[in-house]
Parts: structure tokens; C-alpha cells; sequence
């Protein structure tokens, strides 16, 4: 009878299983591979280059050029290592050109040869040499490539309390430097401009990472003479040769958006894409655009965005409008072993990542690491692309979407928000508003959605959560939340509005009101998995964990400082750096997370001290 009733249970949970399969995650779709790395190589990643007879270069942040065979792990998993040049310094960008290296020192762009051919460098020379001051933060990127055979090189600002350029030359700038040896100033306003790109059209993409004058990361498209907002290397502009004038008194500091000060600072470029600070990454690094015809992912040309901070890639999807990059972006594979740096895409279409988090705390816990990312070839259920309509925008989907999900109006939630341009460092999203949805029109494949909008705003973030939408097999979105940048509203025709197109709306259930002396209650404690749910959701964990110093400090550390549940919500929407000197990066404002789950997380943090002296006290006994 025990037997047969153990049979019975276990056909139930099968079934049950087979009904209710858990939601598919990014691991579903999208492995991270990891290199071994030798113990007595401390391979802090900060360039990296795929050579053409199969091997993998990196060089590093101690001044080495390692060439590694077998990265691809065919023949088996070991790898195998060989330094092949050293002595230089805090190499930040390597390229591979005509049997050569090109690597960028701290101060100087260098050729890298080995002319008789025995496997270790024994020439280095210098192609050009940069002006330095000793300065921590003047880091030195690139060199990257053009099909003229000319190499681009980006120079971070020094840094004194804010980004700082004038003490050497063209700090802050994007520069072109022919084979020869010959500068040309570019473009201006850059802060920390570790991963840019150029696409397949020929144009130049470079990433920020929120600072002064960045009041969050951003991917910005560079053309000649442009001016991308910090104002620190514009002492340069006065040079003779210098694409254009400009000085830091014409700068407006007010507050006002950044659009705003692009109405009288003519050289100023709006980036293409923002990237929503501690949502989407925290130190925007390198950029790679797809080229490899669906060997990478399910999104051919679309780009891939690396975050050093949080550990991750994202994907960002472009068009021109009247001539004009805008875009957006959405998560992509989080997860990797510590702080990335660089991507570079292998032979076989895969993409190696490489990382570093000396300096710069990340949620990856390594010093560093060597990974390779790589597409099964199942295409998940996804937001394939946003373009902006007239009146509103136009999602595509990889699958056919269930048509009664994505007609609900309660399938979505859209607001629109923007950043502050100011000398302080980064600022918490504002003029916020809620978008509400007039028109809804599925294509006749049901993978395109036109969604009519009551309010679109010109070179405003509008935000999407389509936490209702779901194929026709039932199935959710991988990934819900999606970012796009609107600096320009396409002419055309807008969607004429019938009861066909009309959304569906739901009855809504009225809130129960809570009184003044409720709300002032502190919260219930919660449970650690509601705790984390709602950390993960709000991004928090990429700045802090439970017991670790990250970028910030811990939760428990936290939990000693005795603060009220109101006193954290009040300092995670006004952070007061002053309370942790210990901590080089400044906590951004957070004011878009809800009172509510701010309120729970502060009771949760509060109980864990509680938590500790339990624990201690059970031990004990």
C-alpha cells in the first residue's frame, strides 16, 4: 500500500511538474565558460584581441601581454599561457594588426613586435607619446582600429574631487593617430571613457560612467567636433588645431536637463542611449556591436554593452531618426566572475569577456577573470527591438505574442524620466511622469506591437515594464524592462484610433487607505527571500551584499549604524557620502525605488544585528 501510494505522489509531482515548468532564466540560452587561469599569473584584464590563427592575446593592468592557446577549449579544457611581452604599464587597449600588437600604455601608444620570431616581444615602439602628470585617473584606452588603418584612442580626466584635464594635454578627448605618429583631436567632453567602438557603418560609440557632469552612463555617437558634456579637457579646445571652441564658462550649470543646455551650447551631442544608473550597469565599459551573423546571439547588428560594476552584458538597439543615433537598451546575461572590461568576439562567434575589479569593486567576486560567452542557438522569448512612431512606439518580439496579453492595458507600465546636468557627481532621475496607453495594434504575425502613447516626450528615458506580455505559449518575457532614449519624433503618419486598437482595460480594485499614523509605522521585518527579491529588483546587490564590503558598504555594516527605517529611506533617496569616507565611489540618489519596499529593505537590514547576537547567542550554547 506505501508503495503504491509513493508511485501515486510521484506521478502527481510529475505531473505537476510538467504543468507548471519553472520560468527559463538567462542560463537557459546563454553559457558563461570560464578560462582557467594559473595561480602564479595575476591576469588583471584590460585589453584583449582575437589573433586569425586561433589563439587569444590579453594584456594587463601590470604592463604584460600574455598569448593563450586553446581559449576555445576544443581539444580539451586546459589552456596554456605563455607571457609574450612585459615592462610596460597599465596597458588599458590592445589591438592585433599585420603580425604586430598595438597596446596603450599609461603614457604612450605602442607597437608591439617580435622580429625573430621566437614567441616573445623584443621591439616596442613608440608611435605616440601622451602628456601625464602623474595623476591616478589618467587612464589611456585603445587603440581601435579604422579601415584607413588609423588608430582611435580615448584619454580618461584626471581626477581632484572632479574630472580634471588641464594638466596635460587632451585629456578628455577622443583622438585619431595615424600609423605615422600624427594626432588629430576628434571630439571632446569625455570623463571615463574605458570601451567605445566603430560600428559597420564607420561611426564611433563611446560608453561614460556616471560622474560630474554624467548624471548616469550613457552611450554617446561621436563625430567630429563634438562635445560630450564634460567640461573638464575643454582647456584643449583652444588649440589650433582643436575641431572646435569652447570653454567652460559657456557651460550652464543649473540643474536643467541636458537637452536644455544643448539649446545653447552648440557643439554639445545628446548620448544615444542612457543607461539607468544601478538599474542598468553603474560603470558603463565596452561596447561591441553583433557582426557575426547569428553565430553570437538572435540579435544580428544590435550591440552589447558591458558593465564593469555590476558583471554584466546588456544589449542596445539603435535606428537614425532625421539623422540622429537614439535607442534602447534592456539586460542581456549577468553573472561573470568579476568586474568586465573588455569583449572581444572569438573565431567561432562566441565572445570572450575579460575583467578586473582592482580599484572598482564589482558583484563579480574575483580580482579578475578570463570567460567566453555563448549562444546555445535557442532563441528566448524577448523584446527584439523599440522604434520610435509619432505617436507613440513601435515593440517587436522574437516570437508571436498571445494577442489578449499584450491588448491589456494592465500588461504594461511606462513612465518617462530624466537626469540633471550639473558639476556634481551623477543625480537622481527627474521630472518623472507615468505614460498612460490610448492604442494598442498587434501586426498580422503577431511580433510587432504598436502601442499609441497620451504622452511621448522628446529626449526624455521612456522606461517599459511589460510584465504581462507573454507568447502564445504562455511564457513571460526573459526580460521585461526595456530603456529608450527619444531625442527625435519620427514624422508619419499616426495610428488612427477605433475601438479595434482600443486597450483593454481592467477593473481596478481600489486601495485601501492607509492613515498618516499607519504609514508612519516602521515596517513588518521580512523574510531574507522577500529581502533579496526586492534587493535584486532594485539592483542594490550590485553595490552591496549581505556580510561583504563591495562598492558599498555591507547590509550588516549597515544594520550597526543603528539608523531608523525612515533615516535609510531618507538616505537612500539623498545618500550623504559623508557618513562612509571609506568609500571612493558615492552611492547615487535612488528616489525612483517605492517608499514601500525602500521601508521593508530598512526593516530587513535592521533585523539583521538582531539576527547576528541570536545566532551568536545559539552557537554559544
Amino acid at each position: 500500500m506505501k508503495q503504491s501510494v509513493s508511485i501515486l505522489l510521484l506521478f502527481i509531482s510529475t505531473f505537476v511538474m510538467a504543468q507548471n515548468p519553472a520560468a527559463k532564466t538567462e542560463k537557459d540560452y546563454y553559457e558563461i565558460k570560464t578560462l582557467p587561469i594559473p595561480q602564479d599569473i595575476y591576469l588583471e584584464i584590460g585589453g584583449l584581441a582575437t589573433m586569425p590563427d586561433g589563439r587569444l592575446a590579453v594584456s594587463t593592468r601590470r604592463g604584460e601581454i600574455w598569448i593563450i592557446d586553446n581559449p576555445y577549449q576544443k581539444e580539451s579544457h586546459q589552456t596554456y599561457y605563455r607571457r609574450f611581452a612585459s615592462g610596460m604599464h597599465e596597458i588599458l587597449g590592445l589591438a592585433y594588426k599585420d603580425g604586430a600588437f598595438y597596446c596603450s600604455q599609461r603614457g604612450e601608444l605602442t607597437k608591439v613586435t617580435d622580429t625573430d620570431r621566437d614567441g616573445v616581444a623584443d621591439r616596442y615602439e613608440p608611435i605616440y607619446q601622451f602628456q601625464l602628470s602623474g595623476n591616478y585617473h589618467e587612464y589611456t584606452y585603445g587603440p581601435v582600429f579604422d579601415k584607413n588603418g588609423d588608430m582611435w584612442v580615448t584619454l580618461n580626466l584626471a581626477w581632484v574631487g572632479f574630472g580634471e584635464g588641464k594638466f596635460a594635454k587632451w585629456r578628455g578627448w577622443l583622438v585619431k593617430i595615424s600609423p605615422d605618429g600624427k594626432l588629430e583631436p576628434f571630439a571632446a567632453g569625455l570623463r571615463s571613457p574605458a570601451g567605445y567602438s566603430i560600428n559597420q557603418e564607420g561611426d564611433i560609440f563611446y560608453g561614460e560612467n556616471q560622474g560630474d557632469w554624467v548624471g548616469s552612463g550613457r552611450v554617446t555617437h561621436l563625430a567630429k567636433g563634438d562635445f560630450a558634456g564634460n567640461p573638464g579637457g575643454l582647456k584643449w579646445a583652444k588649440e589650433p588645431n582643436s575641431p572646435f571652441k569652447l570653454t567652460l564658462e559657456e557651460i550652464p550649470d543649473n540643474g536643467s536637463p541636458m537637452f536644455e543646455a544643448a539649446k545653447k551650447v552648440k557643439n554639445l551631442k545628446l548620448p544615444a542611449v542612457w543607461f539607468p544608473h544601478a538599474i542598468m550597469g553603474i560603470s558603463t565599459s565596452d561596447i561591441l556591436q553583433d557582426t557575426t551573423k547569428g553565430k553570437f546571439s538572435p540579435f544580428p547588428g544590435q550591440y552589447f554593452v558591458a558593465d564593469q560594476g555590476q558583471s554584466k552584458v546588456m544589449r542596445m538597439g539603435l535606428e537614425k531618426v532625421n539623422g540622429v543615433y537614439q535607442g534602447f537598451c534592456i539586460n542581456y546575461r549577468e553573472g561573470f566572475q568579476s568586474g568586465i572590461l573588455r569583449e572581444r568576439f572569438g573565431l567561432d562567434g562566441s565572445m570572450f569577456v575579460g575583467m578586473t575589479s582592482r580599484g572598482w569593486g564589482s558583484t563579480g567576486k574575483d580580482n579578475f577573470g578570463l570567460q567566453r560567452l555563448v549562444w546555445n542557438g535557442i532563441t528566448p522569448f524577448e523584446i527584439n527591438m523599440i522604434e520610435a512612431r509619432p505617436d507613440g512606439f513601435e515593440i517587436s518580439f522574437t516570437q508571436a505574442v498571445d494577442v489578449n496579453s499584450v491588448k491589456k492595458a494592465a500588461s504594461y507600465a511606462i513612465r518617462s524620466y530624466i537626469y540633471k546636468y550639473q558639476h556634481q557627481y551623477g543625480s537622481p532621475i527627474i521630472d518623472v511622469k507615468d505614460v498612460g496607453i490610448k492604442g494598442i495594434e498587434v501586426s498580422s504575425d503577431k511580433k510587432k506591437v504598436r502601442i499609441v502613447l497620451d504622452n511621448i516626450r522628446q529626449y526624455f528615458i521612456h522606461e517599459f515594464k511589460l510584465s504581462g506580455v507573454k507568447n502564445e505559449a504562455g511564457d513571460l518575457l526573459l526580460h521585461e524592462t526595456a530603456y529608450y532614449t527619444l531625442n527625435q519624433i519620427p514624422a508619419g503618419e499616426k495610428l488612427q484610433l477605433n475601438m479595434s486598437n482600443a486597450p483593454l482595460l481592467e477593473k481596478v480594485v481600489p486601495e485601501k487607505k492607509v492613515s498618516k499614523v499607519e504609514s508612519s509605522k516602521p515596517s513588518t521585518i521580512i523574510s531574507d527571500n522577500e529581502a533579496m527579491a526586492l534587493l535584486k529588483k532594485h539592483t542594490c546587490v550590485a553595490c552591496h551584499a549581505r556580510e561583504e564590503r563591495l562598492i558599498g558598504p555591507s547590509f550588516t555594516d549597515i544594520s550597526k549604524r543603528k539608523y531608523s527605517d525612515k533615516q535609510i529611506l531618507s538616505l537612500v533617496y539623498k545618500p550623504n557620502p559623508k557618513n562612509w569616507p571609506d568609500f571612493a565611489t558615492e552611492m547615487a540618489p535612488m528616489s525612483h525605488v517605492p517608499a514601500k519596499d525602500v521601508l521593508k529593505i530598512a526593516s530587513w537590514i535592521n533585523g539583521l544585528t538582531q539576527k547576528r547576537a541570536y545566532d551568536a547567542l545559539i552557537n554559544r550554547d
